[in-house]
């Protein structure tokens, strides 16, 4: 039982947290209203992330075997079969459309409509397009803007272009540092971790993704000040949060560059000690600021 968890990835659950994000900047975070119909969504993403995981371990199981680290994959270590996994996969796959029953408003064929694509989009991503550098981390961030989307459709919150923007650049830098280590791996074993990963290499990844963090700071910058944000916090003082922004990013790209442990964003997230208080001095600032 041990190993089919393992290989639902319930710790990446946490990524699907997006959801909750136009409850959270729109000043509804404690409206029990909005709860429910938004942790119904999260769950829905959250199988529907697993049916992904169970698909993608399959048709990379080769490759995995190859791999320092994913060779302990439930699949490519073979304690799964790959028939149990297709299995779950399917489960998986249909819960979050009966979860999604229990979901009311005009709003439900679109909140059907993005579950469906993101699941599409996943599959065409593990069979194909993942093989393609820089269409690979598109897509990753494409996927998180989804969230973002169905967070504000399933509590008729209007989702603005700051946030599908921010969301979109903050994800993309996250995948972007990820291919760093992939492509260590690959330097130091031969193995390619990836196909996509030789259509990078160390200057291209280091480059790109220093441009990425330059821009999603100055759009962050941009935003906090921007008259309509003012308005729509009540506050001047959305800029403070910048700050830990700045941090975080400096952080991560020392992590890559520096220390080279930009592997799993999850882990990273969870474990590093400078990124945790920059994480939640980010989220208290911007409580205090629309909540008290």
């Amino acid at each position: 039982m041990g190993h089919i968890i393992q290989l639902l990835r319930p710790l990446h659950w946490l990524k699907n947290l997006f959801v909750f994000a136009p409850m959270f900047f729109s000043n509804n975070l404690l409206n029990l209203d909005f709860i429910r119909p938004t942790t119904i969504v999260f769950l829905a993403f959250c199988f529907i992330s697993s049916s992904i995981y169970c698909i993608n371990d399959i048709y990379d199981v080769e490759a995995d075997r190859m791999h320092p680290q994913k060779c302990k994959r439930p699949i490519a270590s073979g304690k799964v079969s790959i028939r149990v996994g297709y299995l779950l996969a399917f489960l998986c796959l249909l819960l979050p459309f009966g979860l999604l029953f229990f979901v009311k408003g005009s709003n439900l064929p679109y909140l059907y409509l993005i579950i469906g694509c993101y699941w599409m989009m996943n599959v065409a991503y593990c069979m194909k397009l993942k093989r393609y550098a820089i269409i690979d981390v598109s897509i990753i961030a494409i996927g998180f803007v989804m969230r973002v989307l169905i967070g504000g459709l399933v509590t008729n919150i209007w989702v603005s272009h700051w946030l599908v923007l921010m969301t979109f650049l903050i994800t993309l830098f996250l995948a972007l540092a990820k291919r760093s280590d992939d492509f260590g791996i690959y330097e130091k074993t031969g193995i390619k971790p990836r196909v996509s990963i030789t259509g990078y290499n160390k200057p291209f990844i280091n480059e790109a993704t220093a441009i990425v963090a330059s821009v999603t700071m100055v759009s962050y910058i941009m935003y906090s000040m921007s008259d309509e944000i003012i308005r729509r916090m009540g506050s001047p003082y959305v800029y403070l949060t910048s700050g830990w922004v700045l941090l975080g990013l400096l952080r991560y790209l020392q992590n890559m560059i520096v220390f080279g442990r930009s592997g799993s964003p999850t882990n990273a997230l969870l474990k590093d000690k400078f990124l945790i208080p920059c994480i939640i001095g980010w989220l208290l600032t911007f409580f205090i600021i629309i909540y008290l």
